[in-house]
């Protein structure tokens, strides 16, 4: 089986400013960090820690969203595709759930469109189990310059 190919951001722009570091919990910039490193399982453990704790309901159900996506890749990595496919449905819903297209300056239509490139094939087999996975790309996480309040 293949492994997600890990986005390479060596020439891209830094994922976030130095107002997000400021602005947002370190979790959520540690786990966008592991994220964009192909470090899918270290950023579910940054951002749950941050969700398991004192956290308005809107970010907790943003960070689950986020966990799960990543936990999605992660699953495939250790050659689990019909979890990962429960994992992306999972985050979709939540993503729905949350109604809004920004959150913590991160752009949910262009992630989640991301999302669907790298996973729809899992959408479009009765069992992703008995299908060889395509080479994918991970979402990269770049989050928009505008620092935004969150609950």
């Amino acid at each position: 089986m293949t492994l997600p190919a890990t986005p390479d951001l060596s020439s891209d722009a830094p994922a976030y400013s130095d107002a997000h570091i400021t602005a947002y919990p370190i979790e959520y910039i540690a786990g966008i960090d592991l994220y964009n490193a192909g470090e899918f399982h270290a950023a579910h453990d940054a951002w749950e820690e941050r969700w398991m704790g004192e956290v308005g309901p809107k970010e907790k159900l943003f960070l689950q969203a986020m966990i799960q996506s990543a936990v999605a890749f992660h699953h495939l990595e250790i050659g689990r595709p019909g979890a990962a496919r429960r994992m992306h449905q999972m985050a979709r819903e939540k993503f729905a759930r949350l109604g809004t297209t920004v959150f913590m300056s991160l752009d949910l239509d262009d992630y989640q469109s991301q999302l669907m490139s790298a996973l729809s094939w899992l959408e479009e087999v009765a069992d992703p189990r008995e299908v060889a996975m395509p080479e994918i790309t991970p979402p990269k996480i770049k989050l928009l310059p505008e620092v935004m309040q969150y609950d």
